[in-house]
């Protein structure tokens, strides 16, 4: 499947959108953006998928794969 950017966009701003009202804990803030951040951008790489040329007994082939 290819990467979809809108989908990332959209996680992204939730993230941010999350933390506009927290204010006492600015440090937690940061933290619970970092890990939701990395959550979006993994869970986005993880959608891709590979696709590459390999040499098999009989012949050329292709191998596709996910990304985990």
């Amino acid at each position: 499947m290819a990467l979809i950017k809108e989908i990332l966009k959209t996680a992204i701003y939730a993230a941010f959108k999350s933390q506009i009202t927290k204010k006492e804990n600015p440090d937690a803030a940061l933290e619970d953006l970092s890990d939701k951040l990395a959550t979006a951008i993994d869970a986005y790489i993880k959608t891709g998928t590979v696709t590459g040329a390999c040499i098999t007994p009989t012949g050329p082939g292709t191998i596709t794969g996910a990304v985990i």
